[in-house]
Protein backbone atom coordinates (compact mmCIF):
# COMPACT_ATOMS: atom_id res chain seq x y z
CA UNK A 1 0.00 0.00 0.00
CA UNK A 2 1.79 3.49 -1.05
CA UNK A 3 0.92 6.49 0.79
CA UNK A 4 1.30 10.11 -1.21
CA UNK A 5 3.97 11.95 0.77
CA UNK A 6 3.16 15.64 0.51
CA UNK A 7 6.13 18.23 1.09
CA UNK A 8 5.75 20.70 3.15
CA UNK A 9 4.58 23.75 1.19
CA UNK A 10 6.96 27.03 1.56
CA UNK A 11 5.55 30.24 2.32
CA UNK A 12 6.68 33.10 0.48
CA UNK A 13 8.37 36.15 2.67
CA UNK A 14 6.15 38.04 0.44
CA UNK A 15 2.85 36.53 1.54
CA UNK A 16 4.29 36.94 5.27
CA UNK A 17 4.49 40.15 4.98
CA UNK A 18 1.14 41.12 3.21
CA UNK A 19 -0.33 38.69 5.65
CA UNK A 20 1.18 40.39 9.20
CA UNK A 21 0.23 43.86 7.45
CA UNK A 22 -2.83 43.23 7.02
CA UNK A 23 -3.03 41.94 10.59
CA UNK A 24 -1.48 44.48 11.83
CA UNK A 25 -2.35 48.07 10.41
CA UNK A 26 -6.13 47.58 11.55
CA UNK A 27 -4.75 46.67 14.81
CA UNK A 28 -2.24 49.43 15.22
CA UNK A 29 -4.96 51.73 13.97
CA UNK A 30 -7.70 50.31 16.70
CA UNK A 31 -5.23 50.41 19.72
CA UNK A 32 -4.31 54.34 18.99
CA UNK A 33 -7.83 55.28 18.26
CA UNK A 34 -8.55 53.55 22.13
CA UNK A 35 -5.61 55.33 23.60
CA UNK A 36 -6.69 58.55 22.25
CA UNK A 37 -10.37 58.21 23.56
CA UNK A 38 -8.92 56.89 26.60
CA UNK A 39 -6.80 60.35 27.07
CA UNK A 40 -10.01 62.21 26.09
CA UNK A 41 -11.80 60.45 29.17
CA UNK A 42 -8.87 60.91 31.94
CA UNK A 43 -6.76 63.59 30.33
Amino acid sequence: MEHATQTPRRTSAVSLVVFWAYVLIPLTWGVVNTLRQAMKLFG
